[in-house]
C-alpha cells in the first residue's frame, strides 16, 4: 500500500513539475504584437502658424489742452461717440501772477493814452471844422486816435486771455474749450473736474484730456517667431479669432512685418500688423486679446498619412507597410519621400500607394 502511495506521489510531483515548466515556457515566449493599420487618404493640406496679440484701433488720438489750468467741466465720458470739433471738456485758466500784473499795467497805460488821444482828436476836429488846420493834419490826428484805441482794445483782450483764456472776439475759437480733433469713440477720459492740466511744450507731453479713436479702422497687432517670419509677406490673408467673441472669425490682410526683432524669453520675435474687416453688427473693444492664423503653404489633393506613422533617420523618412495579415501581421520597412506637413498629416510623394496599409499604434490588450 505504501508502495502505491509513493508511486502516486511521485507521479503527482512529476506532473506538477512538467506543468510548471510548460507554464513558465509559455510565459517566457514573446507575445506577438498587434498593430492598428492606417490607409492613406487623399486630402488637401495647409501649413499655418498662429500669432498671439490684441486688437487695437489703427490710430488713438490723445486730446491735450493748449493752455494750462484747472478742468472746470467734463462734458463727455468713455464709451461715447464724438464728432470732430465737439467739446469734450472746459479748462479754467489760473493766471500766473507776473503775467497778470504785466497785463493789467498794460491796460492802465493804454487807457491813459487812449483818453489823452480822445481829447487831442476832439481838439483837432474842432480846429479842422473851423478851417484853422489842413486836412492832412486832421487825418494824422485821426490815425493817432485810432491807433491808441486799437492798443487799448488789444491790451484789454490780452488781459482777458491771461485771466480767462478767452476774449469776446474769439469766443468761438477759445482754447479753454477742449475739442475732439476726429470723429470717433472716446476710449478714456483720465481727468475729472478740478484736476490740474498743463499744455504740451518742449519739456513735457502735456496732460491728456481724452483718448479718441476711430473704431471702424482696426488692426491686429501681434508677434511671430523668427523661424516663421521668413515665410510671411505683406498681403497674405489672415484669420483672426478673438477670445471674447468666440462665435466669430474675422478676415484680415497682413500689412506690416517689422524689419527688426525683439528678444523675448530667449527667442527673437517680430511684430506684425493686419488690417481687420469688421461687420457693422459686431462691436469690438480696443485691447481684446486675439489670435491670428496665417496660412504659410497650401497643397492640392495629395496622398497623406498620419505623421505619427513615419520614422525619421537623419534626412530620410521610413514607413512600415503591411505585407500580410494572416496568420499574423507582417510589415516591411520602406523608404518614402515625404512632403508638406500640417502637424497632423503629412504628404507622401513617393514610396506608397493609396491601396496599401501602414502600421499605426500598437493595440493594447483590454483587461
Amino acid at each position: 500500500m505504501k508502495k502505491y502511495f509513493k508511486i502516486a506521489l511521485l507521479v503527482l510531483i512529476g506532473g506538477l513539475f512538467i506543468w510548471t515548466f510548460v507554464f513558465l515556457y509559455n510565459k517566457s515566449k514573446p507575445k506577438s504584437k498587434v498593430f492598428e493599420t492606417v490607409k492613406p487618404v487623399i486630402a488637401g493640406l495647409e501649413k499655418s502658424t498662429v500669432a498671439t496679440g490684441k486688437v487695437e484701433p489703427r490710430d488713438e488720438i490723445l486730446i491735450k489742452p493748449q493752455i494750462s489750468g484747472i478742468v472746470d467741466e467734463v462734458y463727455k465720458e468713455a464709451g461715447q461717440m464724438v464728432k470732430k470739433g465737439e467739446v469734450i471738456a472746459k479748462v479754467k485758466v489760473i493766471p500766473e501772477l507776473g503775467q497778470l500784473n504785466s497785463a493789467e499795467s498794460r491796460v492802465r497805460l493804454a487807457e491813459i493814452n487812449y483818453k489823452q488821444a480822445t481829447v487831442d482828436f476832439e481838439r483837432i476836429k474842432k480846429l479842422y471844422e473851423g478851417n484853422l488846420i489842413s486836412r492832412e493834419e486832421f487825418e494824422k490826428g485821426e490815425v493817432s486816435f485810432k491807433q491808441s484805441n486799437e492798443e487799448y482794445e488789444n491790451a484789454k483782450d490780452a488781459l482777458d486771455i491771461v485771466k480767462e483764456g478767452i476774449t469776446q472776439k474769439t469766443a468761438s475759437y477759445s482754447n479753454t474749450l477742449i475739442r475732439s480733433t476726429i470723429d470717433g469713440l472716446i476710449l478714456d477720459v483720465p481727468v475729472k473736474a478740478g484736476n490740474s492740466v498743463i499744455m504740451s511744450n518742449t519739456f513735457n507731453d502735456g496732460t491728456t484730456i481724452a483718448t479718441v479713436a476711430n473704431m471702424s479702422d482696426l488692426i491686429f497687432k501681434g508677434k511671430i517667431d523668427e523661424t516663421e517670419v521668413g515665410r510671411l509677406h505683406e498681403g497674405m490673408p489672415v484669420k483672426i479669432t478673438i477670445g471674447a467673441l468666440q462665435d466669430y472669425n474675422f478676415e484680415a490682410i497682413l500689412e506690416y512685418i517689422s524689419p527688426k526683432g525683439v528678444e523675448e524669453n530667449g527667442a527673437n520675435q517680430f511684430e506684425i500688423k493686419a488690417a481687420i474687416t469688421v461687420p457693422d453688427s459686431v462691436m469690438i473693444r480696443s485691447g481684446y486679446s486675439a489670435n491670428a492664423e496665417i496660412v504659410l503653404a497650401r497643397s492640392g489633393q495629395v496622398l497623406t498619412v498620419p505623421e505619427s506613422t513615419l520614422e525619421f533617420s537623419n534626412d530620410s523618412a521610413f514607413i512600415w507597410v503591411m505585407t500580410d495579415s494572416i496568420p499574423q501581421q507582417k510589415f516591411e520597412k520602406r523608404h518614402v519621400e515625404a512632403g508638406m506637413s500640417d502637424g497632423i498629416k503629412i504628404e507622401i510623394k513617393k514610396g506608397l500607394t493609396a491601396e496599401e496599409r501602414v502600421r499605426g499604434m500598437e493595440k493594447k490588450d483590454k483587461k
